[in-house]
């Protein structure tokens, strides 16, 4: 898992993110049909981007800092402010398939703040985690999403987590 921070002129360098546990991103949109004489004469879908949550070991300190906007004070504490701005932000990461896995790359993404839970100590200990819900969009050009496939060649899938994709012209 790797994320980049949005910046003017494009991502910025992507950053680790050790200890997913697992993502689900559900597809925003809907069909929409159009009648005429008497029948579905058109159907559109739209296409709203991804939802989901992203359940992580423990959501890291530069995560929070970069992209939640908790600030570090003087003693190394992080501080979460009501009036901190989060950022829109790159998240990569990999499935793992039959031969390659299938790399992902989604745009302009948005991260809510995750929850404080705990639980006692009992006989066993449970690893806890913590979730942050994404919400991703279309970047302006209209790309939401960029994923591999099994022919993309081996240059591109070495390199794909050390900046995020941009669309290259069609061959």
């Amino acid at each position: 898992m790797h994320y980049a921070v949005q910046e003017d002129d494009g991502y910025g360098t992507p950053a680790p993110l050790p200890g997913a546990v697992s993502i689900s991103l559900e597809q925003q949109g809907e069909i929409t049909p159009f009648y005429a004489d008497g029948i579905v004469y058109y159907k559109s879908a739209s296409n709203g981007g991804y939802e989901g949550d992203l359940e992580m070991a423990l959501i890291t300190d530069d995560f929070r800092k970069d992209v939640l906007g908790e600030e570090e004070d003087g003693k190394k504490v992080l501080i979460e402010n009501i009036n901190a701005k989060g950022k829109t932000f790159a998240l990569g990461f990999q499935i793992d398939g039959d031969v390659k896995p299938t790399l992902f790359w989604f745009y302009n993404c948005t991260a809510t703040r995750p929850n404080v839970e705990s639980e006692t100590t009992e006989d066993t200990k449970e690893p806890g985690t913590e979730t942050v819900t994404i919400s991703c969009a279309s970047n302006e050009d209209g790309d939401v999403r960029a994923k591999t496939t099994d022919n993309t060649d081996d240059a591109t899938r070495n390199s794909w987590f050390e900046s995020v994709y941009e669309k290259q012209p069609a061959a």
